[in-house]
Order: C-alpha cells, then structure tokens, then sequence
C-alpha cells in the first residue's frame, strides 16, 4: 500500500504583522516627540476663574513670582514703579498697550493690587489679570 504525501509547503515570511509594527512604532515616536517640546518660561500657578477668555491681544506680560520677584516680559526688574517708566516709555512709542498681570496664587492680594495701581499710573486702560479655568490643575508658563 502506498501512501500519497502533499508536497511540504515552503517557509515564508509574513510581512503584514511586521507593517503593522512599523506603523504602531512609528506614532508612538511621533507622539513621543510631540510631547517632548520645552517651555520656556517662568512657572506661576494661577488661580482659576469660569469666565475665561483667551481673545485678549498679550503685548506686555507683568508676572509676579511666588517668591516676590516681579518680571516685565521675561526680564526681572526691581519694583512696580520701573513697570511704570517702561510701560510709560511704550506708550509714547506706541499706542495703549494691553497689560496681562500674572501673579502666583500665594502672593498677597496688596502686591498684586500695588502693581495694578502702577499700571493704572501710566496710562494703560486695558488690563487683565490670567487665570486658568476651572479644573485645569497644571501649572501655567507665560
């Protein structure tokens, strides 16, 4: 009695789970990248208030830290009364400029109202002060 074989199929390799792989490496590093990107500024963790606009036009940033200093656009400068000087240089410059205050949570409520006072001194009439909506628990860098 003789038994019939089927011929042995060939090896061969499967390509499309490898493709697949590929794919699936290749957005994780491309989300991994995005994720990756630095900013660069100074962290103050802002309160938070429902009626939030961002349709404000930020030309100058006066940021006050939770340690005390008080920084006009990235540049630390020693006192409210130098934002009043650049913020009146600008003016003569420019038109009004808006004036976006960002000060910690835990600065007292008089450093904050003695920096808008000085704002007020020079003439600025569009002011506001940043704050993160609610339930938004990160930390802000402006």
């Amino acid at each position: 009695m003789k038994i019939a074989r089927k011929p042995m199929k060939k090896a061969r390799i499967e390509i499309i789970p490898m493709i697949d792989t590929m794919f699936f490496l290749l957005v994780f590093f491309m989300l991994a990248t995005l994720t990756m990107t630095t900013q660069s500024g100074l962290p103050v963790n802002l309160p938070q208030a429902n009626g939030v606009q961002d349709e404000t036009k930020q030309i100058v940033t006066l940021t006050l830290t939770q340690d005390g200093n008080i920084f006009y656009d990235k540049q630390q400068i020693n006192s409210p009364a130098e934002a009043v000087s650049r913020l009146t240089q600008q003016n003569k410059r420019e038109l009004l400029p808006t004036v976006i205050i960002n000060a910690d949570r835990s600065v007292e409520h008089g450093r904050v109202v003695e920096l808008l006072d000085a704002v007020r001194q020079s003439g600025v009439i569009k002011v506001a002060i940043a704050v993160k909506p609610s339930g938004d628990s990160t930390v802000t860098h402006m």
